[in-house]
């Protein structure tokens, strides 16, 4: 039994027909073939699969595709439109990016929180990134890419 399901994502409307259990990851990478948004546990817990639904941070992997209807996501892919946004730009000059796993969902993560602050201190760039894991940079790096774009006025 297929479910139909309108969403709109990175500013494109699609009317879709899907099995009610598929996860949004999976609609995102296997059906609309936007694979930015990585799959990474499966549990929630890695925060690689962080898109923005209607502008709030979730973990992709835990929410139903249905859970979207007539909603907006935005992806990595979507970021930036057509240019690179300027947090992706922040952390490659502040070498946050290693092997790229987590980053998609680390700056999904960063761009909502600075849409709501758009001037974080380290503590509350810490607390918003902390359900995203990244095993390479030690964090360091990410938060002062963060705090890069919280300080520059060309967001």
């Amino acid at each position: 039994m297929k479910i139909p399901l309108t969403i709109t994502v990175n500013g494109e409307r699609y009317d879709l027909e899907i099995k009610p259990n598929r996860t949004l990851l999976d609609l995102l990478r296997e059906d609309l073939g936007l694979t930015g948004t990585k799959k990474g546990c499966g549990l929630g817990e890695c925060g690689s699969c962080t898109v923005l639904l209607d502008g709030e941070p979730v973990k992709s992997c835990l929410i139903l595709a249905l859970q979207a209807n007539g909603k907006e996501v935005l992806t990595i892919e979507g970021l930036g439109k057509g240019k690179p946004d300027p947090l992706q730009i922040a952390f490659v000059e502040k070498g946050a990016v290693q092997c790229g796993f987590c980053t998609p969902g680390m700056i999904m993560t960063a761009k909502a929180l600075l849409n709501k602050n758009p001037q974080p201190n380290d503590l509350e760039i810490k607390e918003a990134i902390a359900g995203n894991l990244c095993r390479c940079t030690g964090y360091n790096k990410i938060v002062e890419a963060i705090k890069s774009c919280a300080a520059s006025t060309k967001r």
